[in-house]
């Protein structure tokens, strides 16, 4: 390894941080706001004088009603009955009109819930199309309708991403599957040299290993979104950290002739180190996969606002800018022929941004075509050491 001093390195130049697009209401303009309210206002006002019109006009068709029937049969000889009597026709007549009235506004109240009901029903059932349109005559449940669309269209999104996954990964299982079955029928045949039968097992025990690092990986990104990994946080020597990761890596390095270089400056921070680890063995075996024999790959390390900035770059093909953006997803591949002939899940950038993200840090590609890729990774420092 050769090392070089900071003054002499390039570090690239922070990117702004990608994240990802929220749904935001748009606001109203306060005339807006103020119209709404005195719209409400209005309406609770038309209703209250609603409600003393019918009563008004109960306790009048009571009254004259009574004095009808009074005036044929003759009045009770107690006033308290003759005012019991009033009460009670009136209440009868109040609930007469308001059955009538609710009798005939019930086909319009089915009229006005049935959309959102029949949305509902659609979802439920896993039809996540359904969408409820004209959202504005709804009025005070505007809001409601708005929450079941937004519903609907992220429930569709999570399917999309589920047949997606189910999707990728059957066909990562799949094909190492058929690449072994294949070997293994060959090996049956009698007449194969020892040179020919050591190579064929030699691909079913790749095959076998890349199965392996598979489900590996998938296990892993299973325990960390479900949040029962024990997340215990420790500070140690990250500098270290990254000295020993280059040297496990060596055999891979050096068997392709590539020139590591390491600028680590001491640096701390309180992390959990098992996952830091799968971060830095992830892109450096990365690194190593795509870098051709000769290159070079550069590891830096500095401490960073309390926290700690990695970066490590090489001299492999790059990425095109089309396929950047989309790295960290779950195996997306932005060279699949090249990603397959390597041995690749899809998988590694994937848990990488997931152990960042735990730790509240960033991870961001900056990558030429033809020129090669850095990756850069901040991790923030503890509470007490970041700045205010």
């Amino acid at each position: 390894m050769r090392r070089q001093r900071a003054s002499e390195r390039t570090v690239p130049e922070r990117a702004a941080r990608n994240r990802r697009p929220r749904r935001e209401r748009s606001r109203q303009p306060a005339g807006g706001r103020g119209q709404k309210r005195l719209g409400r206002a209005v309406r609770g006002l038309l209703g209250m004088l609603a409600g003393f019109s019918l009563l008004i006009i109960s306790w009048t068709a009571s009254y004259f009603i009574l004095s009808m029937l009074f005036k044929r049969f003759g009045s009770p000889s107690s006033v308290y009955v003759s005012q019991l009597l009033g009460m009670l026709l009136g209440f009868l007549i109040l609930f007469c009109i308001g059955g009538l009235i609710s009798l005939i506004t019930h086909g319009k109240q089915n009229k006005f819930y049935t959309p959102i009901l029949n949305a509902v029903r659609r979802i439920s059932k896993g039809d996540f199309t359904a969408k409820v349109e004209d959202v504005e005559r709804y009025g005070r449940m505007g809001e409601l309708v708005e929450g079941i669309n937004e519903m609907a269209s992220e429930l569709s999104r999570m399917e999309t991403m589920r047949q997606d996954f189910i999707s990728n990964v059957s066909h990562e299982i799949q094909s190492p599957l058929t690449s072994i079955r294949g070997f293994a029928r060959a090996l049956r045949r009698e007449d194969l040299s020892r040179e020919t039968r050591e190579h064929y097992l030699d691909i079913i025990e790749a095959e076998s290993a890349r199965l392996s690092g598979l489900s590996d990986s998938l296990l892993k990104l299973s325990v960390l979104e479900s949040g029962n990994f024990p997340f215990e946080a420790k500070p140690f020597r990250l500098d270290r950290q990254l000295s020993n990761i280059i040297l496990a890596c060596e055999p891979q390095w050096m068997g392709k002739g590539i020139e590591m270089e390491a600028e680590l400056a001491e640096t701390t921070v309180t992390a959990v180190e098992d996952l830091l680890t799968q971060v830095w063995t992830n892109l450096l075996h990365n690194s190593i996969k795509f870098t051709p024999a000769g290159g070079t790959i550069a590891i830096a390390a500095r401490p960073l606002n309390g926290g700690a900035e990695v970066i490590i770059s090489d001299t492999g093909t790059g990425i095109e800018g089309e396929d950047l953006p989309r790295i960290f997803e779950r195996f997306y591949k932005a060279d699949k022929a090249r990603s397959a002939g390597a041995g690749g899940s899809g998988l590694g950038l994937s848990l990488v941004k997931k152990i960042v993200d735990l730790h509240q840090g960033e991870v961001r590609a900056e990558s030429r075509l033809g020129e090669g890729t850095a990756f850069v990774v901040t991790l923030p420092g503890p509470p007490d050491k970041q700045p205010t």
